[in-house]
C-alpha cells in the first residue's frame, strides 16, 4: 500500500489503528427501515462495515484502488475504483480539510470514470467511482468504449443481459443485481472511513443503470443524506424498455426478480431527499414508470425532480445538470435550495401551481403532449406561465393532452419540475 501525503500520514496511521482494532461506531451501522420488503437480500449488517482495500495508485491528482467486493462463483472479488478529493487534486492549499462525500455509479455499458471523479473533486467533494462489471478502464484510453476495458483477476459478475436477468434461475451469489448494490454500498462505507471525508455527509447518484441502483441503494443505505437517479427508476415490468426482459422470464422468476430487484420496493423506504432526473423522450426508462417511482418515495421524504424536454441518454449528459451539485449542496453544503414546485392544479381553464418555499425564479413553462403513442416518439408543446411570488399560473393544458407538467428555472439557470400529471402514462 502506498503512502499517502505527508500532511494526512499521522491521521492516516490513527485511522488503520482504530479500524484493525475491529471498531465499528454505531453510527456506521446502516438502520434498516421497517418499509423495507422481508426478502430484501442484502445484509447490511455487513455491507456497513469497511471492506479490505488497497491503493493502486496515489501519484496522480486521481488515485487509483481495488477494495473486496462480495463471494462471485465461491471466490473473494475485488472492485476498481477511482478516488478525487480537492486534496488530491491540490485545490486545498496547505491546510488541511475535510470534504462531503459522493458515491458515483455508472450505468449500463460503464466503467469506473476518472472524469467523474475528478469533476465532484473540483466542486469540493471527496468522490469514489467504482466499476460494478468486474473490470477496470485501460489507462490512457477512452472509458466509454467498452474495448477499452479489461477483467480483473477476481472481478465479479459482468454486467450483460445474462448476469442482470436470466441468471435469477440461479442462487443470489450469481446475480449483477446482488452484486452491484452491494459494491456500492461497500464504496461508501469504504469512503467514510477515509479521514478527510465527513462521514455524515455524504450522497449518492448514478446514471441509467446507475439511477436504478442508485434508487435501491437509497432505499437501504440510509448513511446516506442525499440521493440522485437519473433516467433509472423502478417498476420496469410495466412501460420501460427492459419490461419483455423481465416478462419473457418463466412466470417464477418473473416474480422473484422484481420481488428482490426492482427498485420500487426499495423507494419505499428512501429515508434521505431525493432528486430523480430523466427525458420526456427516454428510450429506457419511460414516465409512467418514473412518476410511480417518484410517488413510491415516502411523503415525510424530501423529494423534487427534473424532467427535461428530450434529454439525451448517455454518461456525459446524466452528469451534466447543474442541478445535480446543488442539490447535493443544498443538503450537504447548506447550499442555495432548488426550487420545488408543488403538484399544479387545473380549474376553470387555469393552471396553478405553488412553489414549496420562496425561491427566485425568472421563467416557468407549462410543457405537455397529446400523444398517446410511444415514449420515444411524442412530441412535446411548451406554453409561458405567470409568476407571482411563489405562485405559477397560466392556461390549462388542453383536453387531449396526456401528459403534463411544470418547468420552472431560477436565477442561477437551475431548472426543476413539478410532478407530472396525466390521463394515460404509457
Amino acid at each position: 500500500m502506498k503512502l499517502l501525503r505527508p500532511g494526512l500520514s499521522i491521521l492516516f496511521l490513527c485511522w488503520i489503528t482504530f479500524l484493525s482494532a475491529g471498531f465499528v461506531s454505531a453510527a456506521d451501522i446502516i438502520e434498516p427501515d421497517p418499509r423495507l420488503p422481508e426478502t430484501t437480500p442484502w445484509d447490511l449488517k455487513t455491507l456497513s462495515q469497511s471492506p479490505k482495500f488497497e491503493w493502486i495508485d496515489q501519484t496522480g491528482p486521481v488515485h487509483k484502488l481495488l477494495y473486496q467486493g462480495l463471494e462471485y462463483k465461491g471466490k473473494p472479488t475485488q472492485v476498481f475504483a477511482y478516488y478525487a478529493s480537492p486534496r488530491t487534486l491540490g485545490l486545498s492549499g496547505n491546510q488541511p480539510a475535510r470534504y462531503p462525500g459522493i458515491v458515483l455509479i455508472h450505468g449500463g455499458g460503464g466503467t469506473a470514470f476518472r472524469e467523474w471523479a475528478e469533476l465532484w473533486a473540483k466542486q469540493g467533494y471527496a468522490a469514489i467511482a467504482m466499476d460494478l462489471a468486474g473490470s477496470r478502464p485501460l489507462e490512457g484510453k477512452n472509458p466509454h468504449k467498452r474495448e477499452h476495458r479489461e477483467r480483473l483477476e477476481a472481478g465479479g459478475p459482468n454486467q450483460s443481459h445474462v448476469e442482470k436477468f436470466n441468471a435469477i434461475k440461479d442462487d443470489k451469489s450469481e446475480h449483477w443485481c446482488y452484486h452491484a448494490p452491494a459494491n456500492a454500498i461497500l464504496a461508501h462505507s469504504l469512503i467514510r472511513t477515509f479521514p478527510e471525508v465527513i462521514k455524515d455527509k455524504t450522497g449518492v447518484t448514478g446514471i441509467s443503470w446507475g439511477g436504478y441502483l442508485t434508487s435501491i441503494v437509497a432505499g437501504l443505505d440510509n448513511r446516506f443524506k442525499a440521493a440522485a437517479p437519473v433516467y433509472g427508476c423502478g417498476f420496469l415490468n410495466n412501460h420501460s424498455v427492459f419490461e419483455r426482459s423481465i416478462n419473457q422470464l418463466p412466470e417464477e422468476d418473473a416474480k422473484r426478480w422484481m420481488q428482490l430487484y426492482d427498485p420500487g420496493h426499495y423507494l419505499r423506504a428512501v429515508q434521505m431527499p431525493i432528486f430523480f432526473l430523466n427525458g420526456t423522450n427516454d428510450f429506457h426508462y419511460w414516465l409512467s414508470a418514473y412518476q410511480r417511482s417518484y410517488e413510491a418515495v415516502p411523503k415525510s421524504t424530501p423529494k423534487n425532480i427534473r424532467i427535461e424536454v428530450k434529454m439525451r441518454h448517455s454518461h456525459p449528459a446524466g452528469w451534466e445538470p447543474k442541478e445535480i451539485a446543488r442539490f447535493m449542496d443544498e443538503y450537504l453544503k447548506q447550499g442555495a435550495p432548488l426550487a420545488v414546485v408543488q403538484k399544479p392544479v387545473i380549474a376553470e381553464g387555469k393552471i396553478t401551481a405553488e412553489l414549496k418555499q420562496p425561491v427566485k425564479l425568472k421563467s416557468a413553462v407549462l410543457q405537455f403532449t397529446t400523444d398517446e403513442g410511444p415514449n420515444l416518439e411524442r412530441k412535446w408543446q411548451a406554453v409561458p406561465l405567470t409568476i407571482e411570488g411563489t405562485i405559477i399560473t397560466g392556461p390549462a393544458p388542453p383536453e387531449n393532452a396526456v401528459i403534463w407538467f411544470i418547468n420552472v428555472t431560477d436565477e442561477q439557470d437551475a431548472m426543476t419540475s413539478s410532478p407530472l400529471s396525466s390521463t394515460l402514462l404509457k
